[in-house]
């Protein structure tokens, strides 16, 4: 009998199942994107792991046709509702107990993603104005929920990438923000908060912020122009601030000297379906700028100047791989 304590998947793999799900629901799906579902089925471990356990959750729990199905192809608040009122009754209980046991860590629980209290779909920009006139710009794929109370305001960063402005500096109550990694507590300021897979990682723009581990006693303090990373139970050392890091809130990224593969991964943030990268020209270096909201026109700007072409056969399956040589060369 299969069991709900399979290993993790990630987001990004768990959103391109579920998108692969929906595009080939009620055999609706064409030949060709049937071939392409085969060829990124077969394509790492971690893919099939993702379909069956998207399998599994329809066979114990029926979701394919029921109202939790249509919440999680919604990112609107209405669809949000229905699946709060599921949590709500026993088969909601279950629904959600069964996905954490399913996925086991909050990184890849999209539990936490679809109940948040803001939230943007996968490409999605949004800026949040909270109550103590902070603004909260949230990154693509990203969730948080907002704890404020007499004594302190504080932001869950559940998933993806956040940009901090914070408000009110005559406010006495502290401003943290929490990721499974630590607490980060603002000291009038504007940073940056990005959940990775394995640390967390704080970037600050404006002023100072204070780091704590969740599980050690360690502080640092947190400079403009620095950025450090933060797991459970350590601090990574201070580094200097990425050219360029706050430049998705302007629509755009922005690389010196990167690999093409690391390129390749972040743009990927910013569309459903698999973006990849042939590891023969994955280690060739970039430097530009290149739109967020238009990943199909950050591709073609890589022709020019690097020996690559880009393969695509449905929006679902993109592939940069090396340049194939005209006849004649």
């Amino acid at each position: 009998m299969t069991s709900f304590n399979a290993h993790p998947v990630s987001a990004k793999v768990l959103d391109a199942a579920i998108a692969w799900q929906l595009c080939l629901d009620g055999d609706n799906g064409s030949a060709t994107e049937r071939e392409e579902f085969n060829q990124w089925l077969g394509a790492s471990e971690e893919h099939s792991r993702a379909w069956r356990q998207l399998g599994l959750l329809d066979q114990r729990f029926a979701i394919g046709t029921g109202p939790a199905r249509r919440a999680l192809q919604h990112s609107d608040e209405s669809a949000r509702r229905k699946v709060r009122t599921l949590r709500s009754s026993f088969f909601g209980m279950l629904l959600v107990g069964g996905l954490g046991l399913l996925l086991s860590n909050t990184r890849y629980l999209p539990v936490d993603y679809w109940l948040a209290d803001q939230r943007t779909a996968t490409g999605e920009q949004r800026s949040v104005r909270l109550a103590d006139d902070t603004l909260v710009r949230l990154n693509t794929h990203s969730a948080i929920d907002v704890r404020f109370d007499g004594k302190e305001r504080r932001i869950i960063l559940q998933d993806g990438e956040i940009l901090v402005e914070t408000g009110s500096h005559n406010d006495p109550r502290p401003f943290i923000v929490e990721t499974r990694d630590g607490r980060m507590h603002a000291l009038g300021t504007r940073f940056l908060v990005k959940r990775e897979d394995d640390d967390t990682l704080l970037s600050v723009l404006q002023s100072a912020v204070a780091a704590h581990p969740q599980a050690s006693e360690q502080e640092q303090i947190v400079r403009e122009g620095q950025q450090l990373r933060l797991s459970r139970d350590s601090l990574s050392p201070l580094t200097a601030l990425n050219p360029g890091a706050d430049a998705w809130t302007r629509g755009m990224l922005v690389v010196d000297n990167a690999r093409l593969g690391d390129l390749i991964t972040e743009l990927g943030r910013y569309r459903i379906g698999h973006l990849g990268v042939a590891p023969e020209v994955a280690d060739l270096r970039i430097t530009g700028s290149f739109p967020l909201n238009n990943s199909d026109l950050a591709l073609k700007a890589l022709t020019p100047t690097l020996p690559v072409q880009i393969e695509q056969h449905t929006p679902w399956w993109v592939t940069v791989v090396a340049q194939t040589p005209k006849p004649g060369t």
